[in-house]
This record gives structure tokens, sequence and C-alpha cells, in this order.
């Protein structure tokens, strides 16, 4: 009888684990907040070489934030989980604006549908178009994409899943880089 408690005190647990995102999610930022930094991808020159036409700021190339911690991020207004993680974005931007560059680029979309929307909603994060390829180290396969990029190249964070940005472990994990 101990035993078969045990085993649904175990399974109620796991199925909070695996079914509330909440739990989820704060386990994830406790346990497994970044990739580690001695394993890191590096972006190369030629993969910052992209010209990115600015929609909200000067158009400019993805090369000028070399050197700089780079929040990059992958976006579309025709993408559900993109647009519900752009408050987070929002808020993240407003924030850490002085320690790290933004650079959303909106993909496979229209210039007048990513300005309505940044009007809509009033957001300020700095948006873009690119306007020649984009390495396939970093080219998304999924939307939303972002990369926490440091100011050597290295990839600290990828996530390819909409994401609270404004969560304090991103805050402190920032903190950490920019020191």
């Amino acid at each position: 009888m101990k035993k078969l408690v045990t085993y649904v005190i175990i399974l109620i647990i796991l199925g909070a684990v695996f079914l509330v995102p909440g739990i989820r999610n704060f386990l994830k930022d406790q346990f497994f907040p970044v990739a580690t930094i001695e394993n890191a991808v590096h972006i190369s020159q030629d993969d910052y070489d992209v010209d990115l036409q600015g929609i909200n700021v000067p158009s400019t190339n993805l090369k000028n934030f070399k050197n700089k911690p780079v929040f990059l991020n992958f976006w579309g207004t025709w993408c559900p989980p993109c647009r519900k993680e752009w408050p987070s974005i929002q808020r993240l931007y407003d924030r850490r604006k002085g320690h790290v560059d933004f650079v959303l680029i909106a993909m496979k979309d229209d210039e007048e549908k990513v300005r309505a929307f940044l009007k809509e909603n009033n957001y300020t994060v700095p948006v873009y178009i690119a306007q020649s390829p984009i390495s396939e180290k970093i080219l998304p396969k999924a939307f939303p994409t972002t990369f926490l990029l440091d100011q050597n190249g290295r990839i600290l964070i990828k996530e390819d899943a909409a994401t609270d940005w404004d969560a304090e472990s991103i805050h402190q994990f920032i903190d950490n880089i920019v020191k």
C-alpha cells in the first residue's frame, strides 16, 4: 500500500512538471538557464555581414553590432508565437537597451505590415528586414528564433520558441555577460 501511494505521488509530481507550463518553465530556468559558454558556437565576421533595412531605425549592417552583446530575434507578423513574446521583448528592451544591442529581423514579411504592427502596439524595439542572405549558422528553422550573442560572437542562448524575455533569470544572465 505504501508503494502504491508513493507511485501515485511521483506520477502526480511528474504530471505537474510536464503538463503545467509555468512549473516546467520555472524548473528549466532554474536548472538549464543557458548553454555553457565553453561549448558555445561562435559567429564569424562573415556571418555578421547582413545588410539590414531599418523599419523604425536607420538601415545598417549586422556587422556594426560586432564586439557588443546582441539580442538577435527572427520573427514575423504572421507568426502567433512571435506576436505573443513581443510584450516581454519590449520590456526587456526598455530595461536593458543600454547594455545590449537589440536586432529584430522580420522574416517573410511585408514592410507595411511590420510598420503597422509596431505602430498599433507602440513597440520601439529596433526592427529590420534583411536585404542580403543570412548565414546558415543563424538562419532560423522555426519562428520565433532568438539568439543572445556576447561581444565575442558566441551564441550564449538560442531559443526556438516563444519565451518570456522579461524573466528575472534573463536579466540576471545579461547582467553577468555585460560585466
